[in-house]
């Protein structure tokens, strides 16, 4: 089996299309949907393709040609890593209107608005967030699609930005509010706001073939409903932020784009448990730590 990320993307909406059905549509995204995981078993770190309660480990690379193996594995029994090695790590501001304070939405978000997190930031699934020291009792969660970048994309227009989409995952842009907003002493940059080590868990799979613009997000804190909207609020959605950010920084396979957090949030301290939820990927779990 030889598979190209870009197919899985592109056939579902131009079949449906032809089609002309829109159940049919639904059922060629979900035919063809492939689950991507990243994780270790023993000393080894590979990628895979999930396949109920087992991944299968994958040869090639998922950011091109890959072909099935036949070593198959216990999810039970394997690490799962951060899904994605990047090189540039983006996140967007006042992505949905739900978080923004204004009635209407302010002049400078309606351009994109993406800032940089540091690769260290990210955190794999079960790993623990750590509040560093020195920081407040005000950092909070926000819940967020990840979007995964699938090949090499510089100045690609809105129209095609999304055959350069590998697929989405869950993600948390964690952020200490009183370096970030205090306008006594708050940073010049968001640069350890949120990008401080652990502030970015992501994960637990990247899911190719989903209609990334209209997916449930849900956060909970120890099992309680904080937040909850779909990706089809956000102000601007995948191919628009994957397009503009490409005009300026050239977007290279696997670096992710964090897409902005709705509605309200609030503080996480040592011991809770923060889980975000995205449809059709399923469930990021970290407990929150404290550094000694």
């Amino acid at each position: 089996m030889n598979i190209r990320y870009c197919v899985l993307a592109l056939v579902p909406f131009a079949s449906a299309h032809y089609l002309g059905d829109a159940e049919a549509a639904d059922k060629l995204v979900n035919d063809n949907v492939v689950k991507f995981a990243r994780f270790k078993v023993n000393n080894d770190i590979a990628f895979g393709i999930v396949e109920g309660d087992n991944v299968r480990k994958i040869s090639g690379t998922i950011f091109g040609d890959w072909q099935k193996t036949d070593k198959v594995y216990l999810l039970s029994e394997v690490k799962l890593m951060v899904p994605t090695r990047p090189r540039h790590v983006f996140a967007m501001a006042g992505n949905y209107k739900s978080h923004l304070s204004d009635a209407e939405i302010p002049p400078k978000f309606r351009i994109p608005q993406p800032f940089l997190k540091s690769p260290s930031s990210l955190l794999r699934h079960q790993g623990k967030i750590i509040i560093p020291k020195g920081a407040t009792e005000n950092v909070h969660f926000e819940a967020e699609m990840v979007v995964v970048i699938g090949r090499r994309a510089r100045r690609v227009s809105k129209e095609k930005a999304l055959d350069y989409v590998l697929g989405v995952t869950c993600g948390n842009d964690v952020s200490e509010r009183y370096w970030q907003n205090d306008e006594a002493n708050k940073d010049v940059q968001w640069w350890r706001a949120k990008g401080s080590d652990t502030f970015g868990p992501c994960g637990p799979y990247i899911v190719s073939g989903l209609n990334y613009d209209d997916l449930m997000l849900t956060l909970r804190l120890n099992g309680e409903v904080k937040q909850s909207e779909r990706t089809s609020q956000m102000i601007h959605d995948v191919a628009t932020q994957v397009s503009f950010i490409s005009e300026h920084v050239t977007l290279l396979p696997g670096d992710v784009i964090f897409t902005g957090t709705n509605g309200k949030t609030s503080a996480i301290h040592p011991g809770d448990v923060v889980e975000v939820e995205l449809e059709g990927v399923g469930i990021l779990r970290n407990r929150v730590g404290q550094e000694k």
